[in-house]
């Protein structure tokens, strides 16, 4: 299953390790993970980049529980429930983008996977390719590399490296 990892408040480096790290404890051990890009905010004007990263995770979780864990996760690591549809900054998203390659559109708790604007968004194709630059859209039928050089978004997104 493959997690998309982002925020653009506080420390966004140890936002994103604590992530893993609790990702780690109470989902199911990640089994790779993309470079860190640093990220222009997507869908609202901010003058904060985001920090993002893929991560792949085997676990024995169901997509509703894996929904509701990332939620806890999200809470405890100070992710404030938005009131509105509209994007905004935050310390912590994470997303699941693929789990086990199924189509899912659970609409009693709000879920479809595929994500359904993966293919949109550089932030999210750039680390994905990275990571599984062959693995097969299941609903498109093409590759993450496919997607990413077909993408419209002309946000920069760029590999970050943290200050020693």
């Amino acid at each position: 299953m493959y997690i998309l990892l982002g925020g653009n408040l506080g420390n966004r480096f140890l936002n994103i390790e604590k992530a893993c790290g609790l990702i780690g404890e109470r989902i199911g051990k990640i089994q790779t993970m993309s470079s860190i890009y640093e990220t222009e905010p997507w869908g609202f004007d901010n003058t904060e980049n985001f920090l993002n990263r893929v991560v792949v995770v085997e676990t024995g979780l169901d997509y509703t529980n894996l929904l509701f864990t990332l939620q806890r996760i999200e809470k405890d690591l100070g992710r404030i429930k938005k009131t509105s549809i509209d994007y905004s900054s935050r310390e912590i998203d994470l997303d699941i983008l693929f789990y086990n390659l199924e189509i899912v559109e659970d609409k009693d708790i709000g879920l479809i996977i595929p994500h359904p604007r993966l293919h949109m968004r550089k932030f999210v194709l750039v680390p994905l390719a990275e990571l599984a630059p062959h693995l097969l859209h299941p609903v498109f039928k093409v590759t993450m590399q496919e997607l990413l050089d077909r993408c419209s978004d002309h946000k920069w997104v760029k590999k970050f490296l943290p200050v020693q």
